[in-house]
């Protein structure tokens, strides 16, 4: 059994949709392996369940370089300052803070070490999860400017509310589910 079979039998009954949910996710093939599995990583990451953050590595690590996993836990460290930072500037009444400069290093966006449309894609999820417009309008429009379809983008936040489902369902079973799947 798969370490995403044994997360998924953690997920008790009262979520069976978040369980049917993960499921779909795995078995998806609409996106390339690199893309999929660091979707999954770096929303697993954002969510900050430990335990889905260890499975979706494990599982990255089959298909994924190290380098593209390091650029999956950039994205969501990144995106995780970022999305604070930028969510502040949009959501302050005081149109001061947008035009000041953010001093926040950002450099591996400009060489993260895979595909920039992969990072992206990998930031948009994070940013779904995080709740930043701002970043989420940003992502989407230099997506769509790389030629990244509307189905991708989709796709990427749906795998992001799927992780954050997961994560909530893992949290509200507590450490011994007794309404897990057996």
């Amino acid at each position: 059994m798969s370490s995403i079979e044994q997360l998924s039998d953690r997920i008790p009954e009262f979520a069976k949709d978040v369980r049917l949910n993960l499921t779909s996710l795995v078995a998806d093939e609409t996106l390339p392996p690199q893309r999929k599995y660091g979707l999954l990583l770096a929303s697993a990451i954002a969510t900050r369940n430990a335990a889905l953050i260890a499975t979706m590595e494990s599982a990255a690590s089959a298909v994924m370089t190290s380098a593209a996993i390091a650029a999956a836990k950039s994205a969501a460290s990144l995106m995780a300052m970022n999305n604070v930072y930028y969510r502040f500037a949009h959501l302050v009444s005081n149109p001061e803070y947008k035009t000041m400069p953010p001093r926040l290093r950002m450099n591996v966006i400009g060489n993260p070490g895979v595909d920039k449309s992969d990072f992206e894609l990998w930031s948009l999820a994070v940013s779904a999860i995080n709740g930043c417009g701002a970043c989420l309008d940003a992502h989407e429009k230099t997506l769509r400017a790389a030629g990244v379809n509307s189905e991708a983008i989709q796709t990427a936040v749906r795998f992001a509310a799927i992780m954050q489902s997961v994560a909530i369902a893992i949290e509200a079973a507590g450490p011994n589910p007794s309404q897990a799947r057996g």
